[in-house]
């Protein structure tokens, strides 16, 4: 389908990219890249009084919008988009000295975000550090047989941030008795019983847990009570 003889409803000053061969009526320079309609005739820019302005591609929402509010004249750049039937923005022109000033803008932001970014990794890695603290108490209180250690390395994995685990549950940053005791159960299941092996050799979850459900508790035993938490053996776990 060929174009329409007319672009869009002009908002502001509008240039076309044509898709044909196009020359200045007026300097009859060409074929133009980009041209302006004058009473229906193709303008080269020089002739319409834009020659003096560069091409900003569109892709980049904060800098055409800072482009144009730097650059006093300015112009819209559309295509026809012949599968589409329409005319379809591609960028604008605008000062050179505007472009440089809304780069500039540009980048003063980038680095803002950046330090924030910063500022916010930091504040993130400290509450997960508090969090994990609380955690570790917390086992200990119910579990006053686990080490310290081994409190603070359940604590760590289990609320590691978008790991799932049951740390980061509702529960979890709750400190809630299930949420902490659930925590144990699956180190104590990894390091304490075969379940590892079971699972290597095929066994099926449920009937793997079912398998070392008497040796979980008899550990968890030990750990509700003042007794010291004997590391696993070599090869278990």
């Amino acid at each position: 389908m060929a174009p329409p003889a007319t672009p869009p409803p002009r908002v502001g000053l509008l240039v076309i990219q044509p898709l044909r061969r196009k020359h200045c009526a007026e300097c009859r320079r060409g074929p133009l890249p980009m041209l302006v309609l004058e009473e229906g005739a193709p303008r080269c820019l020089d002739c319409a009084d834009l020659g003096h302005l560069v091409f900003l591609p569109r892709g980049d929402t904060a800098l055409t919008r800072r482009s144009r509010e730097e650059s006093t004249l300015s112009a819209v750049v559309v295509r026809f988009n012949r599968r589409r039937s329409r005319y379809e923005r591609q960028g604008v022109l605008v000062e050179e000295a505007a472009l440089v000033r809304a780069e500039e803008r540009c980048l003063a932001d980038a680095e803002a975000r950046r330090r924030r970014r910063a500022r916010d990794a930091h504040r993130r890695a400290a509450e997960d550090v508090r969090f994990a603290d609380a955690f570790a108490a917390e086992i200990l209180r119910l579990f006053p047989g686990c080490p310290a250690d081994r409190a603070r390395a359940i604590a760590t994995h289990t609320s590691v941030r978008g790991s799932g685990r049951v740390g980061r549950s509702a529960a979890g940053r709750a400190l809630s008795e299930g949420a902490v005791t659930s925590a144990v159960v699956a180190s104590v299941r990894h390091l304490y019983t075969p379940y590892d092996q079971l699972l290597m050799g095929g066994v099926p979850r449920h009937e793997a847990r079912r398998r070392i459900a008497a040796g979980v508790e008899s550990v968890l035993r030990v750990l509700r009570v003042l007794r010291a938490w004997r590391e696993p053996e070599a090869g278990v776990g």
